[in-house]
C-alpha cells in the first residue's frame, strides 16, 4: 500500500488521492483477520483538475502506473469531469465527487502527503467502513442501480461480518 502511494504522490496530480475498494477492502481484511488481501478488481486513482478534463490525460496516467507498479489494475478518473456521466451537478471537490459514490463504506480515499503523513477523505464519515455496514450513500439516488451493485458483488461470502442497510 505505502508503494502505491508514494508512486501516487510522485504524480503530483491536484488532490490526487487512491479509493474506493483499495481501502474499504484493506481495511474489511483487516477487520476480518485475514493474513492476505482480498484481490482487487481495480485501483481507482482519482483526482481533481477542473483546468484539464481531456479522458487521454487519465488513460496516459494509467499507463505510467502501469508501468511504474506493474500492476495492470489501475482505473484513473478525473472527478472534475465525472458529474457528466453520472448527471449530477459539476462536482466542486474531490469530497464533493465521491459523495456521490453508491455505498458509504466506498466513500473514502487516501493520500501521501508530502511529509508522509496519510490523510482521507471521507464525506459520509467512517463509522460504516469501520463497522462492517454496506448503507447506500445519501446523494446516491439510483437505488436500483445500488441493489443490483451490491448485490452482484456477494461482498457476504468474502467479508461475513458485514451488515446490509436497506437491502
Amino acid at each position: 500500500m505505502m508503494n502505491d502511494l508514494l508512486v501516487v504522490r510522485s504524480l503530483e496530480l491536484p488532490h490526487g488521492y487512491i479509493a474506493a475498494g483499495y481501502v474499504r477492502n484493506y481495511v474489511w481484511d483487516y477487520l476480518h483477520g485475514y493474513q492476505t488481501r482480498t484481490p482487487l478488481n481495480d485501483i481507482d486513482l482519482i483526482y481533481y483538475n477542473k483546468d484539464e478534463l481531456d479522458e487521454e490525460v487519465e488513460k496516459k496516467l494509467e499507463q505510467q502506473l502501469r508501468q511504474a507498479t506493474g500492476n495492470p489494475l489501475w482505473s484513473v478518473k478525473n472527478q472534475a469531469r465525472m458529474h457528466i456521466q453520472n448527471g449530477d451537478a459539476p462536482y466542486l471537490s474531490i469530497e464533493d465527487a465521491i459523495s456521490y459514490w453508491p455505498e458509504t463504506a466506498t466513500a473514502v480515499a487516501i493520500t501521501l502527503e508530502t511529509d508522509n503523513r496519510i490523510t482521507y477523505v471521507c464525506p459520509h464519515g467512517l463509522d460504516d467502513m469501520f463497522e462492517c455496514r454496506v448503507r447506500q450513500s445519501p446523494l446516491f439516488k439510483d437505488e436500483a442501480y445500488y441493489q443490483k451493485r451490491v448485490r452482484g458483488k456477494q461482498w457476504e461470502a468474502i467479508w461475513p461480518k458485514l451488515t446490509f442497510i436497506g437491502l
